[in-house]
């Protein structure tokens, strides 16, 4: 049943969906912390995230060309080793404008990401009962 995904964009996706999630609780604690004394922003790398996520898809799609079979760990691995990596700012205090900001950037992310998804998935169950 996975082999169905395997040529979608429905995995690389959930990943960013993940990230999104990881994110924004991480977002989410900072601005519960903002008049905590000496607390240090917390972060995920959205950069690191989005190399990791394409080289995990580029590995993906030699394995498709040339035959591999694959798992869903090698698809996952790339993206999931980047949302483990926690990025602590040099300040020690929280911005609010720039959590805010930030909140909504991953927000868009999310939506854009749940929006896409959502396509695939009328795409294969117009796929499936042959409808267009």
């Amino acid at each position: 049943m996975f082999g169905i995904f395997n040529t979608t964009t429905i995995p690389a996706l959930e990943q960013t969906l993940s990230f999104a999630q990881k994110r924004h609780e991480l977002l989410a604690g900072n601005l519960a912390n903002l008049d905590t004394p000496g607390y240090r922003a917390k972060d995920l790398d959205v950069g690191d995230f989005q190399n990791a996520l394409a080289e995990s898809i580029d590995t993906h799609q030699k394995a498709i060309d040339t035959g591999q079979p694959l798992t869903r760990d090698d698809i996952r691995s790339g993206p999931r080793d980047a949302m483990e990596q926690v990025v602590y700012h040099d300040q020690s205090d929280v911005s609010l404008e720039q959590q805010v900001s930030e909140v909504a950037k991953n927000e868009h992310m999310h939506a854009l990401a749940i929006t896409t998804m959502r396509s695939q998935f009328a795409l294969l169950r117009a796929a499936i009962t042959e409808r267009a």
